[in-house]
């Protein structure tokens, strides 16, 4: 899923020293993800905002699996 790549990309990131190279699989990632919710969003007829939060939150905050 896209959404969870640039997630990994953005812990990797962050997990070391600053610098543009470092980021850039992340910038990367985020445009892809931001390109497929707009798609998303226009062949659903649902507002751009409310497809990425609705993904965000399944990726960074998923439910608890059941017994």
């Amino acid at each position: 899923m896209l959404e969870r790549s640039a997630w990994a990309e953005q812990q990797k990131a962050l997990s070391g020293p600053y610098s543009t190279e470092a980021w850039q699989p992340w910038r990367d990632a985020t445009e892809a993800v931001l390109a497929a919710v707009t798609a998303n969003a226009e062949a659903t007829k649902q507002p751009r905002c409310d497809v990425e939060a609705e993904l965000k939150r399944q990726v960074r905050h998923p439910e608890p699996e059941g017994d």
